[in-house]
């Protein structure tokens, strides 16, 4: 999941880890994830 969300905005895959890592510590990481899958379009097949 965090390389997909990488390369849609993007940006280097281990930073989009350690934040994940760290919203995950802080307790917001759910609500992030949730956003996340309700905004970033399907990749094609």
């Amino acid at each position: 999941m965090c390389g997909g969300l990488a390369q849609f905005f993007g940006l280097n895959r281990t930073l989009v880890r350690i934040g994940f890592a760290l919203f995950g510590l802080f307790g917001i990481g759910e609500v992030v994830y949730l956003l996340l899958w309700l905004i970033v379009p399907k990749e094609p097949r």
